[in-house]
């Protein structure tokens, strides 16, 4: 642990040292009853099971593997001592396939099951109870009686080990994290633009050419060029078919299905620059290094090319043959259909097929690949994009640009996985975003992960049942070290495995917080990487009655806030927060957390509030907003919040297409000056409009144009920049003012995205 943790750390403990003393065990069982006493674990225990069965063996050994790690000793079987650890598979109802029972008194422990599984859960459990490291001190588990069984079949956690690979050892310490708090999915996603990770004996370049690039650590993702002809690629790495058998048995040990991704028909560079011919161009190609495309580059499969499927369908062969899965993952997301638009073979293809849409030409691969696992007795699964063009007959969905997809399939009565990018990307922030290490973007802390729910509220009952459960994804662009991978997903995963394994009902945040405090201890002591939390304080504006009001909170409970209205840094002597603060001028608020006395966090959150005569008022979209980037609703353009250069909630995004935005100011307001910020983010795609129109209008049907700003930022700008388009003029009255930001329209030559759809973002239109 660093030496800035450790210090937050010591001033969290005395907080929470109360929440010590219960019994702190994530997941929240469904039902547990704390009694007087403890077992206590020594040489005077035994582990009783019945022999014959064999997953009892596995189980035992499991449980005496932990207590040895701990103590040092290791505990006889089936031998007759003062005290037992009883494991027993019975046919119990109410426990459901992965539920357990466990009862603990001072002379046994008793875990009952259905099946191995809920005995490894069982024992998980009771594992929480124990030192996590080598120990003297008595191994005592509190007597307890447990009655336990999961919510949701899939409990899941991804990791791309392509755009920067982790060891065996690593992925091992990734699948017990999984295990101890009882996920059940394992998705290991293992080929990508950047790196093909896993050995197929039939296309031996996937490893020795898919696998390495050029080093480009220490340029950013969006910068790096590709390897360049005859450049040594040193950077990279795979598994081998004998680490890969060795890693799904251990993970099997654990109650963990690994669930293999082979990336088709788009991300899939490294596999062309190992097998050219697989493109529609056939053209050589090297390696990918980060997020820097260069033109005419090939990252899909050729649908139209019969070899195609002969080399995929010899890979998954080996793919199945390594993973026992009942689903193969086969991407399907994010392809760049225009190879396929040039491509006459692709186009010859479409006319025979009788499609009309590139997007037809996707299920018709996605939909061959899948008859090829049907017959195989296997499942197809893969990203919301598969849905484009038609579903695949007995596909399931991931849904991750949100849930949209997801309902869409769920609706159809395809099986749904929801992984929702906000809030289950643990990619991106966790808290800060000041003094944390640097993230893709985006902001999912812990209480949004603990607050998310996996059904969402357009489904009924009927189609419901669909949603199997969900997943958090961890995408590597900026993970490439073992302490950076710990930090982002602990404790994020802890709070989805309360939300997939604790009923709705029973979920409590701040009770799980307490409890996770026991949680963090055994981080440290096992020398993870943990986040202690989001110290920054949430600031919330809103229109009431017309006055701009503030609302702040924090997700650590029972902290205090402190907050300054003078753009001063606030500490203990500032204002104490205790009720909606409201904004009546231009300022800026600044506000902190604090702990026993102690500011928390690296910098204090803070908003600059800008008074205009359009703060609360209504605003209307002739092109609608990204569901991306909705920001704070459809007023977020006239309530008195600066966006930042960071791409957060205050920013309103359209792709392709124009802002035009239409205030009701009410009646007669005077105005003579408009202005309205925009954002260039040149990294996101994000460029400033070409230009900005302002217009006016009594009855919002004729408009009377002001005149027109031009952009005067180049869009090859790098950095990122926000820029005021405003225009004075003589005073006059107007009911609507109609503001158009003309989008660039695509990116521009030399840009990663060169050609696609350009975003236009905006924040604030200030009226005076």
């Amino acid at each position: 642990m660093n030496k800035k943790l450790l210090v937050l750390w010591i001033l969290v403990i005395p907080f929470f040292g109360i929440a010590q003393q219960k019994i702190s065990i994530i997941p929240q069982p469904v039902s547990l009853s704390v009694q007087d006493g403890h077992f206590t674990i020594d040489k005077n225990t035994s582990i009783i099971f019945n022999k014959n069965e064999n997953d009892l063996l596995h189980a035992a050994n499991f449980f005496d593997a932990f207590v040895k790690n701990i103590s040092g000793e290791s505990l006889p079987y089936n031998v007759k001592k003062n005290k037992s650890i009883f494991l027993e598979i019975k046919k119990t109802a109410e426990i459901g396939d992965e539920g357990y029972l466990l009862d603990v008194t001072p002379n046994s422990v008793k875990i009952i099951a259905n099946d191995k599984a809920g005995i490894i859960y069982g024992m998980q459990s009771l594992f929480q109870t124990l030192p996590q490291i080598r120990t003297n001190a008595a191994l005592e588990v509190p007597c307890m009686k447990i009655l336990d069984y999961p919510q949701f079949k899939w409990r899941g956690m991804h990791l791309d080990v392509c755009r920067h690979f982790f060891s065996p050892e690593m992925i091992k310490e990734y699948v017990d994290l999984l295990s101890e708090y009882k996920f059940n999915t394992f998705h290991w996603h293992l080929t990508d633009d950047q790196g093909w990770r896993l050995e197929i004996k039939k296309y031996p370049k996937l490893t020795s050419v898919g696998a390495w690039r050029a080093d480009r650590r220490g340029i950013p993702w969006s910068e790096s060029r590709p390897t360049q002809l005859g450049e040594p690629t040193p950077y990279g790495g795979y598994y081998t078919q004998q680490q890969v058998r060795d890693i799904v048995a251990y993970a099997k040990e654990r109650n963990i299905t690994i669930v293999p991704e082979i990336e088709m028909p788009g991300h899939s560079a490294a596999a062309i620059a190992a097998y050219p011919y697989l493109s529609c161009t056939q053209q050589p190609q090297t390696t990918i290094t980060g997020g820097v495309y260069p033109k005419n580059f090939e990252s899909n499969y050729c649908p139209a090319n019969d070899s195609v499927f002969i080399f995929l369908e010899n890979v998954l062969k080996e793919v199945m043959q390594l993973f026992p899965s009942k689903y193969i993952h086969v991407g399907g997301d994010e392809v760049d259909k225009t190879s396929w638009k040039n491509d006459p073979k692709c186009q010859a293809l479409m006319k025979k097929l009788g499609d009309t849409s590139e997007d037809q030409l996707q299920s018709y691969f996605i939909q061959r690949i899948e008859k090829f696992l049907i017959a195989n007795h296997r499942k197809l699964i893969g990203w919301d994009e598969i849905l484009e063009g038609g579903l695949a007959p007995e596909a399931t969905v991931m849904s991750w640009r949100g849930e949209s997809g997801g309902i869409q399939a769920a609706k159809m009565h395809h099986d749904v996985v929801m992984t929702p990018g906000t809030p289950l990307y643990f990619d991106h922030y966790q808290a800060g975003p000041a003094g944390e290490p640097l993230a893709i973007g985006g902001f999912n802390t812990l209480k949004m992960v603990y607050d998310y729910y996996p059904v969402p509220k357009e489904l009924d009952s009927s189609q419901a049942k669909y949603v199997l459960g969900a997943q958090a994804n961890v995408w590597t662009e900026f993970i490439s070290s073992r302490e950076h991978l710990e930090y982002m997903v602990l404790p994020r995963m802890l709070a989805l495995s309360e939300v997939l394994w604790t009923p709705k009902s029973e979920k409590n945040y701040k009770d799980f917080y307490h409890r996770l405090q026991n949680q963090f201890i055994a981080f440290e002591e096992k020398g993870f990487h943990f986040c202690l939390g989001n110290f920054t304080v949430a600031i919330k504006p809103s229109s009431e009655n017309g006055k701009l009001m503030v609302t702040l909170s924090s997700e650590i409970p029972e902290a205090k806030i402190y907050y300054s209205l003078d753009g001063s840094d606030p500490d203990i002597n500032s204002i104490l927060y205790e009720r909606p603060v409201q904004i009546d001028s231009s300022l800026t608020l600044k506000t902190v957390t604090v702990i026993n006395g102690r500011v928390m966090g690296v910098k204090p959150a803070e908003q600059k509030f800008v008074m205009h005569k359009a703060v609360g008022k209504n605003v209307t979209y002739a092109n609608p907003v990204s569901r991306y980037y909705p920001a704070d609703g459809a007023n977020t353009l006239t309530d008195g919040v600066r966006g930042t250069v960071a791409v957060n909630k205050y920013w309103h995004g359209l792709q392709g297409k124009d802002l035009i935005a239409t205030i009701d100011m009410g009646t007669g307001t005077s105005i003579q000056n408009i202005t309205i910020g925009c954002l260039q983010h040149y990294s996101d795609w994000i460029f400033l409009p070409q230009s900005v129109s302002f217009e006016i209008s009594n009855d919002g049907i004729n408009f009377t144009n002001l005149g027109t700003v031009e952009n005067t930022i180049s869009p090859d700008e790098k950095s990122a920049v926000i820029k005021d388009f405003s225009l004075d003029f003589p005073a006059q009255k107007a009911r609507y003012i109609r503001v158009t930001a003309k989008n660039l329209g695509v990116c521009p030559k030399g840009h990663p995205g060169e050609g696609k759809p350009a975003w236009v973002f905006a924040d604030e239109i200030m009226v005076n």
